[in-house]
């Protein structure tokens, strides 16, 4: 069954979008909680759009649809694709096929309450902004549920979207949100990875944005499809949207995608010769001096090539030639905590993508250290040595 542009009456003003794969077991409830939690007063259609769920997802909407075809002037409507095409698709999908003058993305999961709804449609009803976000960041907002390591990606991913894309939002990785539909007129979508409004956040600069606490619950039922894909899906898109953004501001990458390019390489390139430093002198250190225990050995080695990491990166990489002792020990003292830290997420992204989605240690390694390496870069580009995010 296709999503049908309202039913007679009144018009559609809110279009609630809703992609579901494998969530038979939450689908029906959420659509009951939708129906008793937008006011009768608005005239709204629901979309589930379903990725051909084999768990029979889309047969369980189809069947509440039916039996509940309108309920106190809300519709349900069912878009069914043939495969597995990932979330940013689905909700492009659901857009063209919206009657709403006010759109709604929300998951299917129940780990974005219903309740919030109301408050979402009324603030971009009242003009007050073009987009609302229901944000678990901003005051008043929580998580439930989730591991520390959870919270360490989701505050890392947060972190590089604001710092590298330049947004203001406490939650601009929010999947939780509602927009004005001629928001999107004009706009080229790639709809990779599965954080749609950070793209139209970059992509509608100037747009009104008001975020709205809510408490995100972590599902009770189903399987979580956040995984090693889910996360390097997320890389493609930050990248696109960095280029996009700069882009736009340059009237095209030019130089400045060189100039930035070049730097990254030589970082990695930095990178990858303390880790040879690194080996070489715990080897010495424990092999051929005697007395050393290996585990020292190994921390001496860390710590010298965190040292050479750092002076190659000032005079070659970010090319800083003033070396006073004061501006160099704070720089120091910068680049050590965001490489510790780098280790850090690495590890626990490691140990998440390894043990919770099943991912092999080789896959997951690649996956970390691209995520932590990236970090660091940006990281230490800003906030050690004091350049621009884009040169």
């Amino acid at each position: 069954m296709s999503a049908e542009r309202g039913s007679g009456g009144p018009p559609v003003q809110v279009s609630i979008l809703v992609p579901t794969y494998n969530e038979s077991q939450n689908i029906v409830g959420l659509l009951r909680s939708l129906a008793e939690s937008i006011p009768r007063s608005i005239r709204a259609q629901t979309i589930v759009i379903d990725d051909n769920s084999p768990d029979g997802t889309g047969r369980l909407a189809d069947d509440y649809a039916r039996g509940a075809r309108e309920i106190a002037g809300h519709t349900v409507d069912v878009i069914h694709r043939r495969a597995k095409q990932g979330l940013g698709s689905a909700i492009m999908s659901g857009v063209q096929q919206a009657a709403g003058s006010t759109i709604v993305v929300m998951d299917s999961d129940f780990s974005h309450p219903p309740s919030v709804i109301p408050e979402m449609i009324e603030a971009v009803k009242q003009s007050r902004c073009d987009i609302a976000v229901a944000s678990r960041y901003v005051a008043g907002g929580a998580v439930r549920g989730w591991p520390l390591r959870r919270r360490v990606l989701s505050r890392l991913a947060t972190g590089i979207a604001k710092r590298g894309l330049g947004v203001e939002q406490h939650d601009p990785m929010s999947g939780f949100f509602a927009f004005r539909r001629n928001l999107l007129d004009g706009l080229k979508f790639d709809g990779i990875g599965y954080k749609m409004l950070l793209e139209i956040l970059v992509k509608t600069r100037g747009a009104r944005v008001k975020e709205i606490p809510y408490t995100f619950t972590d599902r009770r039922r189903g399987a979580s499809k956040l995984g090693a894909g889910t996360a390097l899906a997320y890389c493609r898109s930050v990248w696109r949207l960095y280029r996009h953004g700069r882009a736009a501001a340059r009237g095209g990458p030019g130089r400045a995608s060189a100039r930035f390019l070049s730097k990254a390489a030589r970082f990695y390139t930095v990178g990858a010769s303390g880790l040879g430093v690194n080996y070489l002198l715990s080897l010495l250190l424990a092999a051929g001096f005697g007395g050393v225990w290996y585990l020292h050995a190994n921390l001496l080695g860390i710590a010298a090539s965190m040292t050479t990491n750092f002076a190659l990166n000032k005079y070659w990489t970010f090319e800083d030639r003033d070396f006073s002792p004061r501006r160099t020990a704070v720089q120091y003292g910068k680049f050590v905590a965001f490489s510790s830290a780098g280790a850090l997420v690495q590890l626990g992204m490691v140990y998440t993508l390894v043990e919770s989605h099943s991912l092999g240690y080789p896959e997951s390694l690649v996956l970390a250290v691209m995520a932590a390496a990236f970090g660091n870069f940006v990281l230490n580009k800003k906030w050690t040595f004091r350049e621009g995010l884009w040169p």
